[in-house]
């Protein structure tokens, strides 16, 4: 008797993954996967779709992706990414995570379930990133091992405590050994690292990373046995500094990654899409393109059942009108073709955004006249560690010439009362403030602003808001976010999100006067993270990350003779 199939696709051009070409073939779809990959086969189609002039290439994997930087709940981020061909994404959940641990964990997966959007959660490694950090939670092995029942779970997130690692942590190894323990992988996070500390984290089972920003730098990720996620996100630009590491000897170690990537870029820009549309405008082969996007992702992460249209794989796969442009036509999921969906986000209780800040809390004394200042580098999450004169003064406010504004970050888990205060040069203010509780990885409050009155005007609006971002003038509020899924995530829908996101963007023109190139918002998040390079600042005060300490914000007399003072440019 002949079988009988739901569909078949005839007419296009099919990716193999395994030889790195189209052919014109057909794929046989049934119960949700696919069967045959042959033009000919003796099955009876329910279903026959045409797809004569078209391309099909396997459903797109992004291999690092921490959701709540999208600012939108899961079930909504699916709608977005499956129009731009992505099928499956590993996130970390260690954002929300650090506001809310495991509630916060829970929450992503079940809201996750809404969409047909495959998301395998690695769960979070480092929650505090750091000991020192003032996060909403803590959790250690014995609190994430749970979790591994849930068959959303597929390993362990990015490892960045390398501290912890080299020095035999039990917990962080306990972690590490758990997720290959239930037949899964641990990523590693390695932003500065050098050979021999690669070496250490690939020995501790560490075996992918995402944080690469040169050629260099990736193969030597490549030559310490990881595998590679070239990154493009909304501030970490790194697809075209680092296309040039990928050769045909090593490509089968490299797929793509956003990392952290807004509601507002993945509409405009795209996901992964917009990876491979760089690549091959950089001069990568479009077969080689699209087998990083998928199968690599796939293989890095060991989920053999996609990444490929062979017999036995997921119906996973994008049709598309366009090869080079990455001009989606449609997605298919499991078989089914992916259609509007009018889900909405789940509730989510566990928002905390308390404190007590006053004026008095926001002063910063300079007596010496020469000041450490964060540099922020655009497009990129790492920054500059710049030392300037400033003026001697009780309360440094701002110096907008030289564009040297006043940094806040203020503890909003616990109500402790920390409160870090420091300088930055890159946000071009010349009035008003910024403030928003998205604020890696702690996320606690961060705002950097012209006056005191006007960062505390921000801080006020975002804590009235139980948590988003908000936009100031001298005078009043001008636009404002809110982030009621624990201050990191919009309860909207993400065409409202976007809308909102963009409203920011138009009322920091207005104070700025200037046209940034970078993303002022998730740019500002960064710059409280520890364990990325290298003046970073916490509620604690200003982090080194040379010399993994704090250091003061005025350079004292004794340190003035070993100090060399960097210009800002063509800004001074």
């Amino acid at each position: 008797m002949t079988k009988t199939v739901e569909m078949v696709i005839t007419g296009a051009q099919v990716l193999n993954v395994y030889t790195r070409e189209f052919e014109a073939t057909s794929l046989w779809i049934d119960h949700g996967r696919i069967i045959s990959n042959l033009r000919d086969e003796p099955y009876i189609a329910a279903q026959h779709v045409d797809a004569t002039g078209q391309w099909i290439v396997p459903g797109m994997i992004d291999a690092h992706v921490h959701m709540e930087s999208s600012m939108v709940a899961p079930s909504e981020l699916g709608k977005v990414l499956l129009q731009h061909g992505v099928t499956t994404i590993a996130t970390d959940p260690h954002e929300l995570a650090n506001v809310a641990g495991i509630a916060g964990i829970q929450y992503l997966i079940d809201d996750a379930r809404q969409t047909p959007l495959d998301v395998c959660f690695m769960l979070p490694s480092s929650v505090p990133c750091v000991p020192f950090d003032d996060n909403g939670a803590t959790l250690h092995a014995a609190d994430l091992r749970p979790l591994y029942q849930q068959p959303e779970v597929r390993g362990l997130a990015e490892v960045m405590d390398y501290g912890a690692v080299a020095r035999g942590d039990a917990d962080i190894l306990a972690k590490i050994s758990d997720a290959y323990a239930h037949g899964y992988h641990a990523d590693g996070h390695a932003a500065g690292l050098n050979a021999h500390q690669l070496n250490v984290m690939r020995d501790a089972g560490l075996d992918t990373d995402h944080e690469c920003m040169t050629v260099t730098e990736a193969l030597d990720r490549i030559k310490a046995g990881m595998y590679v996620f070239l990154r493009e996100g909304t501030v970490e630009r790194d697809i075209l500094p680092t296309i040039g590491a990928v050769t045909e000897a090593n490509a089968g170690r490299f797929a793509f990654c956003t990392d952290d990537k807004t509601i507002s870029d993945l509409i405009t820009e795209g996901s992964i899409d917009y990876n491979v549309r760089l690549a091959i405008q950089s001069g990568m082969l479009p077969e080689l393109a699209y087998t990083l996007a998928s199968f690599n992702g796939a293989t890095a992460h060991r989920l053999s059942d996609r990444g490929s249209l062979s017999a036995g794989q997921l119906a996973d796969l994008v049709v598309l009108d366009n090869l080079e442009q990455v001009s989606v036509a449609r997605t298919m999921k499991r078989g089914q073709w992916v259609l509007p969906s009018a889900t909405k986000p789940l509730p989510f209780t566990a928002t905390r955004v308390q404190h007590h800040t006053q004026l008095s809390d926001l002063q910063l004394p300079v007596a010496t006249g020469l000041a450490n200042v964060i540099g922020v580098q655009p497009n990129h999450i790492e920054t500059d560690h710049l030392t300037q004169p400033i003026a001697a003064t009780q309360n440094f406010e701002a110096d907008c010439q030289r564009d040297v504004l006043k940094m806040v970050v203020i503890e909003r888990h616990h109500n402790t009362g920390k409160v870090g205060v420091g300088l930055v040069h890159g946000f071009a203010l010349k009035h008003g403030a910024i403030a928003g509780t998205v604020a890696h990885d702690a996320h606690n409050i961060v705002a950097v602003g012209t006056s005191d009155a006007a960062i505390l005007r921000a801080v006020n609006q975002i804590t009235k808001d139980n948590g988003g971002i908000a936009v100031v003038d001298d005078e009043q509020v001008l636009a404002t976010m809110p982030l009621a899924i624990g201050g990191l995530l919009s309860a909207a829908t993400y065409t409202t999100a976007a809308k909102q996101l963009a409203d920011l963007k138009r009322a920091y023109a207005v104070i700025s006067e200037q046209p940034l190139s970078f993303d002022p918002f998730i740019t500002l998040s960064f710059l409280t993270l520890p364990v990325i390079p290298t003046l970073k600042l916490t509620a604690r005060g200003l982090f080194d990350y040379a010399t993994f300490d704090f250091i003061p914000v005025a350079i004292q007399d004794n340190q003035r003779q070993t100090v060399e003072v960097q210009s800002f440019g063509g800004l001074d």
